[in-house]
């Protein structure tokens, strides 16, 4: 007879610690649906950017996102979008130079957020890390909140074309920081957010 109820009450607790572990590592994914293009999946980061994952699900869910741009893109380093939308709200960056420790590292399929030079700036524009070699420049300094799970394809055309079409700005800073020309941005359609 004991050693039935201490069967069951192990098999209680691991039951309880899984019903646990699953509440806690839940993740929620967001679908960006890029004009002649196709769908990219973003899975968010709430454990180590809590603050810019709920921003971002914000946006989303507000139709915020929809009908922004794709602006800039530099080969192998960034591709930058959430251009143009009516919020001017913004939030505390989530890195270290800003004092929080946030452990994503920027490597390729990761999503952050754009700033001007204020830690405390990023409103809606954010980028996805084109390569590894971008990590060292970004790390500490940008807040990054989550990856590309699937449309990673999407992202490859997006780039090819831009680089094919050379559709860049006139204005050599824009070139050089790899800002295109108004008719060559790239409509972001719609982003929602998923189970």
């Amino acid at each position: 007879m004991k050693k039935i109820r201490i069967s069951a009450a192990i098999l209680a607790l691991i039951m309880l610690a899984l019903v646990f572990t699953s509440c806690g590592s839940k993740t929620k994914k967001a679908v960006m649906t890029i004009k002649n293009y196709g769908q990219i999946t973003i899975e968010l980061d709430y454990k180590n950017a809590p603050i810019t994952a709920k921003h971002f699900e914000k946006l989303a869910k507000e139709g915020l996102l929809d009908g922004t741009d794709f602006i800039r893109m530099q080969e192998g380093f960034v591709l930058q979008g959430g251009a143009n939308s009516k919020s001017t709200e913004t939030i505390k960056g989530e890195f270290s130079s800003n004092g929080v420790n946030n452990k994503i590292e920027h490597k390729t399929g990761v999503i952050s957020m754009a700033r001007s030079s204020d830690p405390n700036s990023a409103s809606t524009q954010f980028f996805i890390v084109l390569s590894d070699d971008a990590q060292p420049s970004l790390d500490g300094n940008y807040a990054a909140f989550g990856r590309i799970t699937e449309g990673w394809d999407v992202i490859e055309k997006i780039c090819s074309d831009i680089k094919a079409n050379g559709g860049f700005s006139n204005d050599y800073y824009g070139a050089a920081m790899g800002f295109l020309s108004e008719e060559n941005y790239i409509k972001i359609e719609s982003v929602k957010m998923v189970d």
